[in-house]
Parts: C-alpha cells; structure tokens; sequence
C-alpha cells in the first residue's frame, strides 16, 4: 500500500506461543499498512494467525505463553510495543479499538447496555455519569438501535444478535477511535443482519474517517468492504493486492483455490464444490521450503527447499510464490 498517511504501520512482527511442543509461530514476520480513512482486510483459514495478529495489535495476549518476539506496531508513527501498561490502557478505546467476533461473550452480562457504553466514555473522555450516559444514547442511536433510553436499561440477553453487535460498534466508536479492528463481527449473524452491520460501518467509517482492520474468512464481506487485501497463511502473508486486482486476477496458488471455494449459483445438481486439498501445516517448527507445498498444484522441487520471498509481481501487488519467477 501507499505510504501517504500511513496510520498504522505493522513491521516484521512475530508473534510465538512457547508451548511444550515448541515455538508455535502464529504470526511470523508481518509487515503491512493501512492508511488513513481506508479498510484493509485479512483473509484465511482458521488457524493463519489472523485474531493473533489484531490481538497483537491490541495486546491482549496473555504472556505467556504469548510473546512478540520481534517487530514494531506503530500507530501514528508511536510504537505500541514500547508503551507500558499504563499507556496502552489510554490508548485502548481511544485511539484502537476491537469488534469482536461473538458479542454476547465480549458484553458483561451484568452490567446495562447503557452503562458499558457509558463507562468507555467516562474512562476516555472523563465525562461525567450525566454527560456519558447522554453520549451513549446519542452513539447508539447513531448505530440504528431503536428507543436507544429505554435499550440503554437492557441487558445483552435481552437483545438479539445483530443489536448486540451493533451495540459493541456502539462502544468501539463512542470515542471516535483513528483505528477500529473487526475481527469476523458478522459471522454470528444471519445474512440480512449482516448486510445491515456492513452497511453501517461504512457509513460510520465515512462520518469518522476511522481506519478499519477487517479480519474475516469470508470473501464476500472482503469483496463489499476492503480497498485493498491481504491473504496471510500460516502465519505469513503469501499475497497482498488492491481488493479489485486480487478478485479479478489472483496472484498465489493459495488466493486462487480461496477463490475456486466460493460456492456459485453456477454449481449444478450432483456438483461439488472445489476444495483445497490438506490442512494448514503445523508452526510449532521451522517450515523448510514454501507452507503452501503440500497443497499446491503447481508445485516445483524448489518449493520444498527453499522458502520465497514476498515480492512485487505487479504495481501494488505482492506475491509469496516461486510460480512465473
């Protein structure tokens, strides 16, 4: 991506879990870039090291057995891994914050819809119980939840699934965050709804000018919010690429068998749908030669000794292949 106001810029960060079967390398060299105002998505498999990665951003890995062991997470050119504990904490819900992926185990269930919106305001915005409650009505609102006084006296049990995740955009965005991380915030929810919570974060992203990271497995979600993507395996990224170029020309043997995998009205009775052979490798080791071998039809005996490069195989696009080198 461009460097023009860059306001996050992930460097080389890795992030290992020390376990008993060794070094679980869950976010291995990273780099990447969102710029102001603008969605970058994050694709792959359960298991890439997508939600280590936001975590990592966030740090909110317990450590350990958590530990970023090298790289830089800087945020308006301040490294996030140089502050202490303290600081972090201001800049939580301040300047980053996290939708997760299933509200109703990130929402406490003892505490009003009202009030945790309420106290994110009063921690960042030293606001008053008055004043915060106000605040939240108001941003609630902002987010389509209807008679938002009286649902500020609700519990997250007594709404449904999309209002409770249009109540934790609610509480990422009380504070105008410059960044909003969402890790698979529509998921959970019935194609309809999730419709509605898309439409509303690009909405809410225009009125704030607020930076998403958009972490999901779905390419479709990809496809209607990102400008630009990035394709991450085994704790790598093995593509990145405008999110027009990469849908219409995917770069990685990886990216194409995600593309092949999307079911299609196209798919006729007694069809079956493309799959990618095999399973994400183990990274509780060194991986000798490309991640992607064992699964690749393309590939070449290089692929298993030697490991590639990302490199610009096109303006603004970036591959990790030795495929057409």
């Amino acid at each position: 991506m461009n460097d023009d106001k860059n306001l996050l810029h992930i460097k080389d960060l890795k992030t290992w879990f020390h376990t008993e079967v060794g070094h679980v390398r869950a976010v291995d060299g990273v780099t990447m870039k969102i710029p102001e105002g603008s969605t970058l998505g994050v694709v792959g498999e359960s298991g890439c090291g997508k939600t280590v990665l936001a975590l990592s951003v966030m740090r909110l890995l317990p450590m350990p057995p958590a530990k970023i062991v090298a790289g830089e997470i800087l945020l308006d050119d301040v490294d996030l891994l140089k502050l202490d504990a303290k600081a972090m904490r201001h800049v939580r819900g301040k300047k980053i914050s996290m939708i997760f992926q299933e509200p109703m185990t990130s929402l406490n269930p003892i505490m009003t819809i009202g009030e945790q919106i309420s106290e994110v305001i009063r921690l960042h915005e030293g606001q008053s119980r008055k004043g915060a409650k106000e605040q939240a009505i108001e941003i609630m609102r902002r987010v389509g939840i209807e008679a938002p006084e009286k649902r500020a006296g609700h519990y997250p049990h007594q709404m449904s699934g999309g209002m409770r995740q249009r109540v934790m955009i609610a509480m990422a965005l009380a504070c105008k965050p410059r960044l909003m991380i969402a890790d698979e915030p529509t998921t959970a929810l019935d194609v309809t709804v999730q419709a509605q919570i898309l439409e509303l974060m690009d909405e809410l992203q225009q009125s704030f000018n607020t930076s998403i990271l958009f972490i999901s497995h779905d390419l479709g979600v990809i496809a209607h919010s990102a400008d630009y993507v990035v394709i991450m395996y085994a704790g790598k990224i093995v593509e990145e690429s405008p999110v027009a170029s990469f849908f219409s020309d995917p770069l990685h043997p990886y990216s194409l068998g995600l593309l092949e995998a999307i079911p299609t009205l196209r798919i006729g009775h007694g069809s079956r749908l493309k799959v990618i052979p095999g399973s994400v490798p183990d990274v509780s080791g060194e991986i000798r030669g490309c991640a992607f071998c064992d699964r690749c039809p393309y590939i070449m005996p290089i692929c298993r000794e030697e490991e590639p490069a990302l490199y610009e195989k096109k303006p603004h696009r970036y591959v990790r292949c030795w495929k057409d080198l």
